[in-house]
C-alpha cells in the first residue's frame, strides 16, 4: 500500500520531490537511534533508490517538524469524510479522491491570498524531478500450492493452474493484484480481495481436471459462476441435457482456450441458428472460421502468358489404350 500511495502521489504531482519527510511507522522505519539516525525498511530504500529521493524521519513527539501536516489531516477528514462516503471498490475511491483534491486546490492559499493553491503549486512543480515509470513494488514470499491448486495470502486463497499442485512457487502481492511466479514465469494473476476467508478461483486453472473428472463441470466450485459468452452458455444448457453432455461441452471449452471466446461465440451462434447443437458441429464451425483465408490468384504478366495454350483432348486416353492392347 505504501508503494502504491507513492506511485499515485507522484503521478498526481507530476514529479518527485528531492526529499520526503516521514513519521516513524514500522512499515517505514525498522529501528530508531539517537538523534536523526534511523534504519529504514529495505523496501522503502528500494523505492527511494528508484525515484532518487532522500528519506528523512521526524523526531518522535516533535510535531513542529511536520509542517502542520497533522492539522491538515484533521481538516481533510472533516471536509471529505464527514459523513463517511462509500464506494464499490478502491478504483472508484481513488478517482473520487483525485477529483476532490483538484476541487480543493482551487481554494485561496491560506498565506498568499491573491493566489489559489493550484496556481502556487504549478510554480513549485518545476522544482520536482521528472520520472519515467512507476516503481513496481510488491511483497514476495515463497509458498507451496495446495492439493486444491490454491495459494494463501491475507486469509484468502487464490487459484493457480492445476499442473502446479503441491509445487513450490513465489507469491507477489501488490496493492491491487496477487501474482504467482515460478522459474521467472508468471502463472497466475488475480485481483486482490480485501475480504476474509474467500476463494478467488479461475476456472481456466482447473480445465485439465475436467478431462479426468467431467462431472465437476456441474458441481465444482470453480465453475459455478463462470462468466462465459451468452451463446456458449446456451450451448452448454443444450448439451448438459444430453447423455455424456459433460464431455461434449468440455471439448468445446478446450477449443475456447485455444481459439478465444469471440470465435467460439460465433461458432455456437451458428450451431444454434441451424438447430444442430452438438460438439462435432460446433467444433466444425470453429475449424472453418479459424481456417486461413484462401490465397488469391495473382495476375500474370502479359509476357509470361502462354502463347499456345494446351487443348483438352480426352481422345488421347483412347489412343493410349489402343497402344496398350496392341502390345
Amino acid at each position: 500500500m505504501i508503494f502504491d500511495a507513492h506511485d499515485r502521489a507522484f503521478a498526481f504531482f507530476g514529479g518527485v520531490p528531492r526529499r520526503m519527510i516521514y513519521d516513524n511507522p514500522r512499515t517505514i522505519v525498522d529501528a530508531l537511534f539517537l538523534g536523526k539516525q534511523r534504519r529504514f525498511n529495505h523496501r522503502l530504500l528500494a523505492l527511494a533508490n528508484h525515484y532518487l529521493f532522500e528519506p528523512v524521519a521526524c523526531t518522535p513527539a516533535s510535531g513542529w517538524e511536520k509542517g502542520q501536516v497533522e492539522n491538515q489531516v484533521g481538516n481533510i477528514r472533516e471536509w471529505l469524510f464527514s459523513p463517511r462516503p462509500r464506494f464499490k471498490d478502491f478504483d472508484a475511491f481513488n478517482q473520487w479522491l483525485q477529483e476532490q483534491c483538484l476541487r480543493l486546490s482551487q481554494r485561496t492559499h491560506p498565506e498568499q491570498k491573491s493566489c489559489t493553491i493550484a496556481k502556487l503549486f504549478a510554480e513549485e512543480r518545476t522544482q520536482l524531478r521528472p520520472f519515467d515509470r512507476p516503481f513496481e513494488g510488491y511483497f514476495e514470499h515463497a509458498c507451496r500450492v495446495s492439493s486444491t491448486c490454491t495459494v494463501a495470502y491475507d486469509r484468502n486463497r487464490y487459484s493457480v493452474p492445476a499442473e502446479y499442485a503441491r509445487q513450490r512457487v513465489s507469491l507477489r502481492a501488490t496493492a491491487t493484484h496477487i501474482r504467482v511466479v515460478t522459474d521467472g514465469e508468471q502463472i497466475a494473476d488475480h485481483q486482490r480481495s480485501f475480504g476474509r476467508d474467500q476463494q478467488i478461483l479461475d476456472p481456466w486453472h482447473y480445465l485439465p481436471l475436467l478431462e479426468r473428472k467431467p462431472g465437476a463441470l456441474r458441481n465444482g466450485a470453480p465453475f459455478q459462476e463462470w462468466k462465459l459468452p451468452a451463446p456458449v452458455i446456451k450451448v452448454k444448457a443444450h448439451l448438459l441435457k444430453q447423455p455424456k453432455g459433460d464431455r461434449a461441452f468440455i471439448e468445446i471449452l478446450l477449443a475456447l482456450r485455444e481459439h478465444g471466446s469471440e470465435l467460439l461465440s460465433v461458432a455456437c451462434e451458428l450451431a444454434l441458428e441451424h438447430r444442430t447443437v452438438n460438439a462435432a458441429v460446433v467444433l466444425n464451425h470453429v475449424h472453418r472460421l479459424s481456417a486461413p483465408a484462401p490465397v488469391r490468384s495473382l495476375p500474370v504478366a502479359d509476357d509470361l502468358a502462354l502463347r499456345n495454350e494446351p487443348q483438352a483432348n480426352c481422345a488421347r486416353y483412347d489412343q493410349l489404350r489402343e497402344c496398350h492392347h496392341g502390345q
